[in-house]
């Protein structure tokens, strides 16, 4: 790969994507151009700070619509597709899984014909430096039932929700095109995300969003269930890694080597509030933050234990997270105290 990269981003005004195009701007010399449809969880503040940076631009438009795409990457000409845009709550997932199964699955589909049909028409050296990378999740592998075992690239799929199997179903989709085909992909599996501009519905963000009101905290079931846990900017490194130097046709498993119980994060999350925030007893009437904690009924077909094996990433491309759980999360604690002005109108949509 040469020093500057043309860079399509899909889903780049979504919660990882918008990390990852702020790394691209403030960290390389890559082009970039972001395509988003701006569903609810895409949000173009969170690129205010690169918005007029000239190797950067933004397009709305929907990777379901294969003709836009086809224009786009004859208009932009990307030596990379980087492909992060999906709908990826899991709760939304279980109330109206159409939408995921249109997107997720559909919309990957659409966008794999756009690329296919853009990378047959390069000159031969365009077409072997052309990568498409395609970004998932760790929630395709299910449910990992014994304490010590962790997801490797070579564990059976096994998803247990809509969300889950739409995301294996695309992945699925882009191993075929890339064995039927030849078209030059990698896929990345990560861990669950936290970090600064995380949509406030998630656990981390909710947990202190709603702490800070002196609103109830809600741990599905026990709390018990075990997530790895990986920083975002840690990520948007790793997938740069991937799209520049993984192998084609490889899976590269991302995660953080942060195995934490859901209640552990709640609990952790009320113990830096305590520091950095310290209850107002006029205006919450609560002693503690962890006060506020509130078990509720499990989500249906929830799995209790994900934990990746990143060992090979690390081999073979030389990431590591630089970040541990507890630099991490005290750093995204500290930006939502600093950044009410970028969550509170989205908070106020969610009432």
């Amino acid at each position: 790969m040469s020093m500057s990269e043309r860079i399509l981003v899909t889903g780049g005004a979504g919660f990882i994507g918008s990390a990852l195009v702020r790394y691209l701007m403030n960290s390389t010399t890559h082009q970039v151009l972001n395509v988003d449809k701006l569903t609810y969880a895409g949000n173009l503040t969170s690129l205010q700070s690169i918005a007029d940076n000239p190797r950067y631009q933004f397009v709305q438009a929907d990777i379901c619509d294969q003709v836009r795409m086809e224009q786009l990457l004859l208009q932009f000409q990307p030596d990379i597709i980087m492909h992060l845009a999906a709908e990826s709550h899991v709760d939304r997932s279980i109330d109206g899984p159409a939408a995921f199964i249109q997107t997720n699955i559909v919309g990957t589909c659409s966008l794999l014909e756009a690329a296919r049909s853009y990378w047959q028409g390069l000159p031969p050296a365009a077409r072997a430096r052309f990568r498409f990378h395609h970004v998932s999740t760790d929630e395709v592998y299910g449910d990992l039932e014994q304490t010590d075992a962790l997801f490797t690239e070579q564990t059976p799929y096994a998803p247990s929700s809509p969300y889950s199997a739409s995301k294996a179903s695309s992945d699925h989709l882009v191993r075929a095109w890339q064995r039927t085909y030849g078209l030059p992909c990698v896929i990345t599996n990560c861990s669950n995300n936290y970090g600064p501009y995380h949509f406030p519905e998630k656990l981390i963000p909710l947990t202190i969003i709603n702490a800070l009101a002196g609103k109830p905290l809600p741990v599905y079931g026990n709390g018990k269930q075990v997530r790895d846990w990986l920083y975002v900017e840690d990520h948007a490194k790793a997938l740069l890694c991937v799209a520049t130097k993984g192998r084609v046709g490889e899976t590269y498993n991302i995660g953080g080597h942060n195995e934490k119980q859901n209640i552990e994060v709640v609990k952790t999350i009320c113990t830096i509030l305590e520091e950095l925030a310290p209850i107002q007893h006029s205006t919450l009437n609560i002693q503690h933050y962890e006060s506020l904690l509130t078990f509720v009924k499990d989500r249906p077909g929830h799995d209790l234990r994900y934990a990746i094996d990143a060992g090979k990433i690390e081999r073979e491309l030389g990431w590591t997270p630089q970040e541990t759980f507890e630099t991490g999360l005290r750093k995204t604690v500290q930006w939502y105290l600093a950044r009410k002005d970028w969550w509170m109108p989205l908070a106020a949509k969610l009432q």
